[in-house]
């Protein structure tokens, strides 16, 4: 027997097993039952800034009800202002001193500017609705004005005597820095006549301006051949020299219209009725201040806006009455009102004027041939004030 053990058979028999296990079937496991889900629940993420939304959704509510606030206060306003409106006229009363609820009125009626237009002026506006206003008991002409053509300043006076004399009321005028020429012309509606210490008034003439461009016409190499009816026709050209006999025609226009300013001042002024001497004297066309006019008795007293209201209430025997305001009286003027698109634009829509328009009108009245009653050194440019 040999020391030497021989492990084949051993071998043999592991070979023998490992190729059972490899033929023998294989067997997959699966499970019957479905996946379990498992629901994790998370609590809400917290919003970011959660204060800065509250004041935004607070700052931005804020701003819608302030404009929403904003559009009922104007269309009140409005709704009240139409209320006020006069159909005629467009203006709007606005009261200056007093109670609202007082009955009687001390209505200031403003001229002011140069004066050259006459119907549908704010002048002509403010005379039709106070001739229609029943509560209107006393009236204080505010002049500022250095006067204008002729024919507007006489129209404004022929108004204004109108108006006095239908409603039967006392007429103070008041004069502002300048009531000059045809703004003194308009004042002899007055029963009385105030004018503040820096007041200049007079003026009392007539200009009739022409412009002769026919030295530069002719060195330019332009020559002007108008064909007219009659040989005075072109009288007053800018391109054309004027002769004597056109000279004459335009000096008798100035004289007229001379003689009829101071017949009105004659009819407006007692003082001058009874020595028309002392006015041809004063009549030189001079501008006066407030002391020399009260001197030579142009004015009646030397005062302010309240002390031509307070004349005026006198004379219609008003007062203010606190304690009864519907017995007592206010002072207003007529004033035109912006609609409410010119309210929320901030301008009046009718009011302005384009550059264009302000040129052709200046051109108009720097070469339109007429009479004026204007205060020396105004250029009779422009339209009347008013608001």
């Amino acid at each position: 027997m040999s020391d030497h053990f021989d492990n084949s058979g051993d071998n043999s028999r592991d070979n023998s097993r490992r190729q059972a296990v490899s033929a023998a079937p294989t067997h997959t496991f699966v499970s019957e039952q479905p996946p379990q889900v498992i629901n994790i629940t998370c609590p809400p993420p917290k919003p970011a800034f959660p204060l800065f939304g509250c004041l935004f959704f607070l700052f931005a509510g804020a701003i819608l009800l302030f404009f929403f606030l904003f559009l009922v206060g104007l269309g009140k306003m409005a709704a009240d202002e139409l209320a006020k409106q006069d159909k005629g006229t467009g203006l709007i009363e606005k009261r200056l001193l007093g109670d609202a609820e007082a009955t009687a009125k001390v209505l200031v009626l403003e001229i002011q500017g140069i004066i050259l237009d006459g119907q549908d002026s704010h002048v002509w506006k403010q005379v039709m609705q106070a001739a229609d206003d029943a509560d209107v008991k006393a009236i204080v002409v505010r002049v500022d004005s250095p006067g204008g053509s002729v024919s507007g300043s006489d129209y404004f006076l022929y108004l204004l005597k109108k108006l006095k004399k239908e409603k039967n009321v006392p007429v103070i005028v008041s004069m502002g820095g300048v009531a000059a020429s045809g703004g003194y012309y308009v004042s002899m509606v007055g029963d009385e006549i105030y004018a503040e210490p820096s007041t200049l008034t007079g003026s009392i003439g007539v200009i009739f301006p022409l412009y002769n461009g026919a030295r530069f016409v002719k060195m330019i190499g332009i020559e002007s051949t108008p064909i007219t009816s009659g040989p005075l026709k072109s009288m007053g050209g800018f391109a054309k020299r004027l002769t004597e006999e056109e000279r004459a025609v335009f000096q008798s226009l100035v004289d007229d219209s001379f003689a009829l300013f101071k017949k009105v001042i004659r009819e407006g002024r007692e003082e001058f009725a009874q020595n028309p001497e002392k006015l041809d004297a004063l009549a030189t066309g001079q501008v006066y201040t407030a002391q020399q006019a009260l001197e030579n008795r142009l004015i009646d007293k030397i005062g302010y806006l309240d002390d031509a209201i307070e004349a005026a209430m006198d004379r219609a025997g008003l007062a203010f009455n606190p304690a009864d305001p519907k017995n007592g009286c206010k002072v207003v003027r007529f004033k035109k009102q912006a609609g409410l698109v010119d309210i929320m634009i901030g301008a009046e829509a009718n009011a302005a004027r384009s550059p264009v328009d302000s040129l052709e009108s200046a051109v108009v009245d720097l070469t339109t041939p007429r009479a004026y009653f204007l205060c020396p050194g105004v250029l009779p440019v422009g339209r009347e004030g008013g608001n």
